[in-house]
């Protein structure tokens, strides 16, 4: 019987440590590609809300931000339409905003050769005493940097309060590691976003809604219903307790402006009315307490009106007590009278000033029609008067 050939060795590419070999050569090739992407084209996969947030980053970097500055919450964010006003306007108010944003905004348009001549600053009562979509909104779409995470770091261990620097999904990595990965742009965050958007599919809703963002100053919506009659987190309020770290980012924000000689008015959007019915009455009066103590502090901010006023549910196009067009609409409007300086022409080198009885108007009811407001709505009406809008009531941040 003949001998048996020896078999042939295996080629390296065959042998089991040249596939494992070339199995990570490929998969580290493709992590490139997709790390790439990531940092390339977020517009492309992101969430929809993004291109609004990557439009105000875009205003800032231009330094597009001399006259009125808007920051804040999601109500700021739908409420103020630069465009109705009659000074220079930016809304820089985001989604879930809290003062750690405001700050983070506000720090940036400092940089710049041509300071804000004034703030409005509206944030609601649960962004002082909640954290909310700071890693989902602010840290992943790029609107605080890796020094302003550490910064979060420091100053939340320091006070003993981790409420929104450990605010994580179960399962997630832990802190240290997540704020590398961020610094980094690690693909692995941003998995959702890439299988939902399938890598590019998003890219020509996401670039239409940035031009939009862009146009509009800032000003972008969230719910667009004719009405909306639900009950806001407001109302699920038991008191009025604000988180430390938020009150530190709260503070640095009032000093940072009081240092720059720019003003600061504090101005709270409307809620709608079936909120507002349903608010606990001493939410309101310590939000409003807590709210003097910082007026005592820095002469250059100041509270105008109400702190939780409320309008028509008609006013509202969802859930969380968003104004809709129509809503946003009237109100802008209205703030233009509040803002518009007697006897000059309306200009961007006008003096940027709030009447604040004007304003009291305002929140106690908006104008019966956009044009009544552009024309002299506030004229008609004496120091206690309203505009004559029948509140109506269904049963909603």
């Amino acid at each position: 019987m003949a001998d048996t050939p020896p078999a042939a060795p295996l080629s390296p590419s065959l042998s089991p440590g040249g596939f494992l070999l070339n199995a990570g050569g490929a998969f580290a090739a493709l992590l490139g590609l997709v790390w790439l992407w990531v940092l390339a084209m977020p517009l492309a996969f992101l969430d929809p809300e993004y291109p609004s947030w990557l439009a105000k980053q875009q205003l800032l970097a231009a330094c597009d931000t001399r006259g009125l500055l808007i920051l804040g919450d999601s109500r700021a964010a739908t409420g103020v339409m630069p465009a109705l006003l009659p000074v220079q306007a930016t809304n820089l108010a985001v989604g879930g905003g809290k003062a750690i944003e405001a700050l983070a905004a506000f720090d940036r348009a400092l940089r710049c050769p041509t300071r804000p001549q004034r703030i409005v600053l509206s944030l609601d009562a649960v962004h002082f005493t909640r954290p909310d979509l700071f890693w989902e909104r602010a840290a992943r779409f790029g609107f605080v940097d890796g020094g302003e995470i550490a910064t979060l770091r420091r100053v939340s261990h320091e006070l003993g309060d981790l409420s929104l620097y450990e605010l994580k999904d179960s399962g997630g990595p832990p802190p240290l590691l997540r704020d590398a990965l961020y610094r980094i742009g690690f693909p692995a965050l941003y998995a959702g976003s890439l299988l939902k958007g399938g890598l590019a599919l998003r890219l020509p809703r996401n670039r239409r809604a940035l031009h939009m963002g862009l146009a509009a100053r800032g000003h972008y919506f969230f719910g667009t219903a004719g009405g909306s009659g639900a009950v806001a987190a407001d109302a699920h309020l038991r008191g009025f307790q604000p988180l430390p770290v938020l009150i530190w980012y709260f503070d640095r924000l009032l000093e940072r402006a009081e240092a720059a000689g720019v003003g600061i008015d504090f101005l709270a959007m409307p809620m709608n009315d079936a909120t507002a019915r349903e608010v606990d009455p001493a939410v309101r009066h310590a939000f409003r307490a807590w709210l003097a103590t910082r007026e005592a502090k820095h002469p250059g901010f100041r509270v105008l009106g109400e702190v939780m006023p409320h309008w028509p549910d008609r006013f509202f196009g969802d859930g969380f007590a968003h104004l809709n067009p129509e809503g946003a609409a009237r109100f802008s409007a209205g703030l233009a009278s509040c803002l518009a300086p007697a006897g000059l022409p309306a200009s961007g080198l006008d003096p940027v000033t709030l009447d604040p009885a004007c304003v009291q108007r305002l929140q106690a009811a908006p104008p019966s029609t956009q044009n009544e407001a552009q024309n002299g709505w506030f004229k008609d009406t004496g120091p206690d008067a309203s505009a004559s809008v029948a509140p109506i009531s269904k049963r909603g941040s």
